[in-house]
């Protein structure tokens, strides 16, 4: 092994990262609930329909969709991934992720000696990339119009936080550094690097 070489660790780490970070896209990211403003609305329209067409039996029914529609404040009515409802952000992390487990299948296949210095910085900026744009969505998730529905994050959100997250530290691993040839073979090229003078000479 050469001195400074990627670790074979931290490319397993990256390369799991940018599996698990491609999983999450189609998992779900944000749980969709009613707000208490969401209700007044609906039932609002509610009695503009009863006032409308009212009878006996839509009033009836109206009756027992204001109980329901009361408890189902802050109640999760259903689950989106990140691919249905950001869908631009959803095919760039794809593409973020896709890349970064190219780099670290092509550096685990071919001899580590064979590594250009400075191989593994894409994979930090493919990593940082993921984590800011996820950590961005996290924070500011996109926003219903009208207030009328809620969105809580979900697990999707914190695996492709975690995924993101292990594609950089992966590629931040400390180096592998061990010297090349024996002792004595680079004690001899050291001595023949000083004024044309080798040992025995």
């Amino acid at each position: 092994m050469t001195s400074g070489e990627r670790s074979r660790y931290g490319l397993v780490v990256s390369a799991l990262g940018a599996v698990v970070l491609a999983v999450s896209v189609f998992l779900p990211w944000y749980g969709v609930s009613m707000t208490s403003s969401g209700v007044a609305y609906f039932e609002q329209v509610g009695r503009q329909v009863v006032g409308e067409f009212g009878n006996a039996s839509l009033q009836g029914y109206f009756a027992n969709l204001h109980g329901l529609l009361s408890a189902a404040v802050g109640q999760q009515l259903v689950a989106l991934s990140a691919h249905q409802t950001l869908h631009v952000l959803g095919v760039v992390l794809l593409v973020l992720a896709a890349l970064a487990l190219l780099d670290t299948m092509l550096a685990l296949a071919r001899p580590a000696a064979s590594a250009p210095a400075g191989a593994g910085a894409s994979v930090v900026v493919l990593g940082g990339l993921a984590t800011a744009f996820v950590a961005y969505r996290m924070l500011v998730p996109p926003t219903p119009a009208g207030g009328l529905l809620a969105l809580s994050l979900r697990e999707g959100a914190w695996l492709a936080l975690l995924g993101s997250m292990m594609i950089a530290l992966g590629a931040l691993w400390p180096r592998v550094t061990r010297a090349a040839g024996d002792p004595d073979a680079q004690l001899q090229r050291a001595f023949s690097g000083l004024s044309g003078w080798t040992p025995g000479a």
